[in-house]
């Protein structure tokens, strides 16, 4: 009984090591800004995707939301911040649809087999990063009024670079199938 409690509280810590990592990845997505047209490009999404092929649905989603957390506390992890504001302020801004995006875009790319070739895990990662513009802009659209072109200002000048992240990920699946495999925590 001793030695299952061990194992047990040893895959706790490994779950909570690797989702503290994991936040650290998207801290950092969030803070590196790429010369990219027509808009600087972060590496977010990507991170939110790379986390759920890796971590799986669950501890995907344990991580983004710890990461959301985090930002919601007061640190300083969002795009931005400290500079625009830090804690719940920034996090109800103009991005929050955008951020709860990530929980619903992590679960999905997670919950994804990706063993039966590229377009079928294009199309799934495709389906998985659309919940974060949907969500987004159903946000914006709230909090800026829709007669403005909500499509226009809140999707239309990231999708080039979504899909260059799309891309890379799809050529790394591989990769990131392995490396789940060697943390073996699902």
């Amino acid at each position: 009984m001793e030695a299952v409690k061990k194992i047990e509280l040893n895959k706790i810590v490994k779950i909570i090591l690797i989702a503290g990592i994991g936040t650290l990845l998207l801290t950092i997505s969030a803070k590196i800004k790429i010369p990219f047209y027509p808009v600087p490009m972060t590496m977010q999404t990507f991170v939110v995707l790379f986390l759920g092929i890796t971590l799986g649905s669950k501890i995907g989603l344990l991580t983004v939301s710890l990461y959301l957390l985090e930002g919601i506390y007061g640190l300083p992890v969002f795009a931005g911040t400290p500079e625009k504001g830090i804690g719940f302020i920034y996090f109800t801004g103009p991005t929050m649809g955008y951020l709860l995006g990530f929980l619903v875009a992590v679960y999905f790319a997670g919950s994804f087999k990706y063993e039966k070739g590229l377009v079928n895990s294009l199309i799934k990662l495709i389906f998985s990063v659309s919940f974060i513009y949907i969500i987004g802009m159903a946000w914006l659209g709230f909090l800026i009024g829709w007669e403005k072109p909500i499509f226009k200002l809140g999707a239309q000048p990231f999708l080039l670079a979504e899909l260059f992240k799309i891309l890379l990920l799809l050529f790394l699946v591989p990769n990131l199938l392995r490396l789940k495999k060697f943390l073996k925590i699902i």
